[in-house]
């Protein structure tokens, strides 16, 4: 197992790379997607969290896709602090929101999915994760709940009182043109078909530039959001995705958060499943109190969550892949996130320590040594 930190566009600076490895990371997961450009409710000192139902902020450029020349030139900087470059999270609604809405942009779309991929590969980047939802992170509230009244992000009720507009999709805005007006809702089965459809069509370029694309979970997982339907919102859902396209290419960002928020299933079930297969490309770690439509997030050593046994899953599946903190609780000082996932990463790298020691006895799992203790 590897830990890393994931950051968003505004930090991707050598200062925040010094931190990741102050911090003990040898990995970074990079958000190109600017979820703060213009949005009122996402201050950029903090993860993105908007609010129930406002716009997290407008989307890119839809002519401007990433180039490889800026993919390697950001792997070099990455690599130049002494850490690697694990995976891009999330493609910009800009170049995909008529894939996920299968509008009449569709198949031009594809072709730009395409090519940042095959950019992706050239750059040696070996994962994009990604999240095929229509209404996206939305419904979250954020309140000082945490302990010692850290400020936390949670769900206190469902969201599907107000519909998504026109010209929006994943609580991005993508057309602030559009006419009045909402999205027409659709049915479970018409949102796996377009899943079905996309991976069809973009997994055997992913397969031949050496990328690995990685699917989250619903967050939150509802069975719909804003009258519209959600993919993976119980555990067992991820092996139906997994089952589309049986290649390595199609693999999980598996967010323990997440599952462990949804009202069905085992999480410990779940990630043994998952890393079994080895399908699993990389890994959120968050904990949390509670099942969706009422939970809050917690500090990673506390919560319902055993995170010690999590970890312990995964060695025991011998997961080599990166692990990140998801969100953290702000802490009360002059740099709340930092704070946080410094907090975070500590937990981790401890507990990873203990868990990879060859005198360790396992008390979840059969000894993985018997030597001295």
């Amino acid at each position: 197992m590897k830990i890393g930190l994931g950051l968003y566009r505004h930090m991707l600076t050598r200062d925040y790379y010094d931190f990741a490895r102050q911090a003990g990371c040898t990995h970074i997961v990079v958000h190109l997607v600017d979820y703060f450009n213009q949005g009122p409710s996402n201050p950029r000192n903090s993860q993105p969290t908007g609010s129930k139902y406002e716009a997290w902020g407008v989307a890119g450029d839809p002519d401007q896709l990433w180039t490889a020349k800026e993919l390697k030139t950001l792997r070099a900087e990455i690599e130049d602090a002494g850490l690697a470059l694990a995976a891009i999270e999330n493609l910009d609604p800009a170049h995909w929101h008529d894939i996920l809405l299968d509008g009449p942009q569709r198949t031009q779309q594809i072709e730009k999915v395409k090519t940042i991929i095959r950019r992706l590969g050239e750059a040696g980047i070996p994962v994009l994760g990604y999240n095929f939802s229509l209404a996206g992170v939305c419904g979250r509230v954020t309140a000082p709940l945490g302990r010692g009244h850290a400020i936390t992000l949670g769900m206190d009720g469902p969201a599907e009182d107000v519909p998504i507009p026109s010209g929006m999709v994943w609580n991005m805005i993508y057309d602030r043109n559009a006419p009045a007006g909402n999205l027409p809702a659709i049915s479970h089965e018409e949102l796996w078909r377009r899943l079905q459809r996309f991976l069809e069509e973009v997994i055997p370029v992913a397969e031949q530039s050496g990328v690995r694309l990685a699917a989250h979970p619903d967050d939150p997982p509802m069975p719909t959001m804003r009258q519209q339907p959600r993919l993976v919102y119980q555990p067992q859902m991820y092996q139906k995705l997994i089952d589309l396209a049986p290649s390595r290419s199609n693999a999980l960002e598996l967010c323990v958060g997440t599952l462990a928020e949804m009202t069905d299933g085992d999480i410990y079930e779940a990630v043994d499943q998952y890393s079994q297969q080895g399908r699993i490309a990389y890994i959120h770690l968050r904990n949390v109190v509670g099942k969706v439509p009422h939970y809050r997030e917690t500090f990673i050593d506390e919560g319902d969550v055993d995170m010690i046994r999590i970890l312990e899953i995964l060695h025991h599946n011998r997961f080599d892949g990166v692990l990140i903190p998801d969100h953290t609780p702000q802490m009360t000082c002059a740099a709340p996130w930092h704070a946080g996932m410094a907090h975070t990463l500590g937990f981790m790298l401890a507990a990873k320590a203990v868990i990879e020691s060859p005198h360790r006895y396992s008390v979840y799992l059969e000894p993985t040594s018997r030597g001295d203790r």
